[in-house]
């Protein structure tokens, strides 16, 4: 089994959740991305979100939501998404970058358009109460 290890940013607003949808891509995705060399995850994060969304995290501000993993989308199968999944503020207005096509507010009802890590999340954020 081969594990792909990502870091993502849990940004909730009025029950719905901040996702993107690369260029290329059919589904959205919960920004971020994974790890490069040796970095902590508070670095990947806020290196991810500035390139994805143009805003800059607030170190302070970042605090652990869970682990999750699913199998990856179009991957051979065991190739696995292991997902670290942080809430944080931001500073700035997400806009769209050089890699992102679209960015879109998903609510709970919009599991079929996201990934399959991405459903797990979304059913644990809707059991907690946070996504509508």
């Amino acid at each position: 089994m081969i594990e792909i290890d990502k870091i993502a940013l849990i940004k909730i607003e009025n029950g719905q959740i901040l996702s993107t949808r690369s260029k290329g891509k059919n589904k959205y995705y919960i920004p971020g991305g994974k790890r490069e060399n040796n970095e902590t995850d508070e670095q990947t994060l806020v290196r991810e979100i500035q390139e994805e969304l143009n805003v800059e995290i607030i170190p302070k501000s970042v605090e652990y939501i869970g682990t999750f993993k699913a199998q990856s989308d179009g991957a051979a199968k065991g190739i696995i998404v292991k997902m670290t999944c942080y809430k944080a503020d931001y500073n700035g207005v997400p806009q769209e970058s050089n890699e992102i096509e679209e960015i879109k507010w998903l609510n709970y009802k919009d599991l079929d358009i996201i990934s399959e890590v991405d459903k797990i999340i979304f059913k644990h954020l809707n059991e907690s109460g946070l996504l509508a």
